[in-house]
């Protein structure tokens, strides 16, 4: 409907009168439009609250210990609290469903490791984190040491390695629980080098130590972290270093290339995910707060004397090792013949 209206100053002009239906439109896009505008401010702002960190680690772990280390420090960079929750069982299952049952707004966030990797090979029903998760930032590495006790007549590596093929399936190699990261790499040790040595896992670190101790196998294979104090006491004897180069803080321990095993440059890692669909303004906060922290040098020797080396990976890329990882420990999984838990 339109009318002549006469407005001040005589001048006459056409009036267009809208139907109520239409203004209602109107007033719901205004009201959308607002609504989104809002959320791009919030999600702009981000982190607003508490960020929530899960761990599949039991408190007290060495990597327990690594993330509160820089959960503290994201804390007073970030400006609001990074508080750690301990969720661990189902080799990280239990912890990764936590993160993604929660609202996928990037407050409650994943600590991941290797065992995340080895977890979808090893699971009848598995969580993969391709699927299920966005990768945010890597935060550290640590390789693995293979030692013997000090009193043991193995100088080398090459030294267990001829024992071995010359008593064929009377040596025992000790290692963590059963597909955990350091069970699987003493088992790619004896497939490479197809030597009939028996694995033995053992629930954790104080096990392995007393195990080596009183010679109930032979060697360990354990991350630096639960075996320097007894590398500093002079208990053991550290015969290979599984990274691709040597260790600084050993520098006289040679890899396991340079000892004649190939294929066998293994490095362990750990560092942050989130659930899948979560704002992408959040992943680039995460990443870039955590790269910075990374590159303090105190930070770096803090995760050092843990035994970790800090190294920020980017989100892209951390997703492409998450990959490999899942590729590379199934086929060992596989070859190995371990049944699916």
């Amino acid at each position: 409907m339109a009318r002549i209206g006469t407005p001040l100053g005589g001048q006459r002009r056409l009036f267009v009168a809208q139907p109520a239906g239409h203004l209602k439109i109107i007033l719901a896009c205004l009201a959308l439009a607002c609504l989104l505008t809002g959320g791009r401010a919030e999600a702009a702002s981000f982190p607003e609250r508490t960020i929530k960190v899960v761990t599949p680690f039991a408190p007290g772990a060495a990597s327990d210990v690594e993330l509160r280390l820089l959960a503290a420090r994201m804390s007073e960079t970030m400006k609001v609290p990074v508080v750690v929750e301990n969720h661990p069982g189902a080799g990280g299952v239990v912890a990764a469903r936590t993160v993604t049952n929660a609202p996928h707004d990037g407050y409650t966030i994943a600590w991941v490791g290797n065992n995340t990797a080895i977890g979808v090979s090893l699971f009848r029903e598995p969580f993969d984190p391709r699927k299920e998760m966005e990768p945010i930032v890597g935060v550290s590495q640590f390789a693995y040491l293979f030692v013997t006790s000090a009193k043991s007549r193995f100088k080398s590596l090459k030294e267990f390695i001829e024992a071995a093929r010359a008593h064929p399936g009377e040596l025992k190699i000790g290692t963590s629980s059963a597909g955990t990261s350091n069970n699987l790499a003493a088992l790619l040790f004896t497939l490479n080098m197809k030597l009939k040595v028996t694995v033995v896992p053992y629930r954790g670190p104080a096990e392995l130590e007393v195990a080596l101790l009183r010679n109930d196998v032979d060697v360990v294979v354990n991350a630096y972290g639960g075996l320097q104090g007894a590398i500093k006491a002079g208990q053991i004897r550290v015969l290979a270093v599984t990274s691709g180069q040597r260790d600084d803080r050993l520098a006289d321990v040679p890899t396991m290339a340079e000892q004649g095993v190939p294929d066998f440059d293994i490095t362990s890692w750990n560092g942050l995910y989130g659930p899948k669909g979560m704002p992408k303004v959040a992943v680039s906060a995460l990443e870039a707060n955590v790269t910075a922290i990374l590159k303090e040098p105190d930070t770096i020797a803090k995760f050092k004397r843990l035994g970790f080396e800090a190294l920020p990976v980017p989100h892209e890329k951390f997703a492409r090792r998450m990959e490999a990882e899942i590729k590379r420990w199934g086929s060992v999984i596989d070859a190995a013949g371990i049944t699916r838990k």
